[in-house]
């Protein structure tokens, strides 16, 4: 019998975006972007179709900068784009409505912030179908998660069934958590001073080789789950000592001060309800058998 929860209450919906395209967000006349070493560089970014990326690849070592998995989604419209992200959960199911890749259906695996996009993990044959612009309807289902037991443990854009494969297991009065790595909150960037965690991410700077080192962020990968210590991120994110927030990594590193590994959350607990437990496969590819 698995982790009681509220999921026979929770509301079903479709939302729908489409494919978004490669953007240049620092200008047509000047493409660059500007390293924390100072270094101009022209590289990918967000958006698009990313054919050789998808979750359960590494990150280090790609040459782009906020690199997003699979396929970037939106809604043109901007209010209809905030339910599209809001009420898209992680483990969700997105079928392609649109385009030759018609029928095929992904995972979504979570949500960037200041881009506001979706992402998408599809295998790789119907990757080859898509063309930007194509739409996709996700099956929004996860908003307004709670656990049995663990009122202090606070939810986010997690699908009920992903939650339930996760996390099957409770400790000394505590709610296990599978976690692939673990960085402290003194090294998150981006993401951080907002009201709330409903949408976006928050990213993880990789710029000190000694902290990189002490917590193997090297071989970080995309899908991986990732716990924050130290971080509680119940009403927006922010440092709290003892805390604990687990997400899991939606974006690649950036050259830019501030940013890194984007991490969409997905559970929080601001007074020690979570216990983290060392799984190397604990990413969503491994988890849903992506790949």
């Amino acid at each position: 019998m698995g982790i009681g929860t509220n999921q026979d209450k929770l509301v079903q919906v479709a939302v729908v975006g489409q494919i978004a395209p490669q953007e240049f967000e620092y200008g047509w006349t000047a493409p660059y972007l500007i390293s924390h070493t100072g270094s101009p560089l022209i590289v990918p970014g967000t958006g698009g179709i990313t054919y050789n990326v998808r979750v359960g690849d590494r990150i280090a070592g790609l040459v782009g900068d906020h690199i997003e998995p699979a396929v970037s989604a939106r809604n043109p419209d901007p209010r209809a784009n905030g339910g599209f992200n809001i009420l898209s959960c992680v483990g969700n199911e997105a079928t392609v409505v649109s385009g030759d890749a018609k029928g095929a259906t992904g995972v979504v695996i979570g949500t960037h912030g200041g881009i506001e996009h979706v992402m998408i993990d599809f295998p790789d044959a119907d990757l080859a179908k898509m063309v930007i612009g194509d739409r996709i309807q996700v099956r929004a289902w996860g908003v307004g998660l709670r656990v049995d037991d663990f009122p202090d443990v606070r939810c986010t854009g997690l699908a009920p069934d992903l939650f339930a494969r996760w996390v099957t297991e409770t400790r000394d009065g505590k709610l296990v958590v599978p976690v692939a790595k673990m960085a402290p909150a003194a090294i998150m960037g981006s993401g951080l001073g907002r009201n709330n965690v409903a949408r976006g991410d928050y990213d993880i700077t990789l710029f000190d080789p000694a902290m990189v080192e002490e917590y193997g962020l090297d071989d970080l990968r995309f899908g991986d789950f990732v716990a924050i210590l130290d971080a509680d991120a119940s009403y927006g994110r922010h440092y709290f000592a003892g805390a604990v927030s687990v997400g899991i990594v939606v974006h690649g590193d950036s050259y830019v001060a501030g940013h890194g590994p984007g991490v969409t959350g997905l559970l929080t607990s601001r007074q020690g309800e979570i216990l983290l437990v060392f799984d190397p496969k604990a990413n969503i590819a491994d988890l849903l058998g992506l790949r």
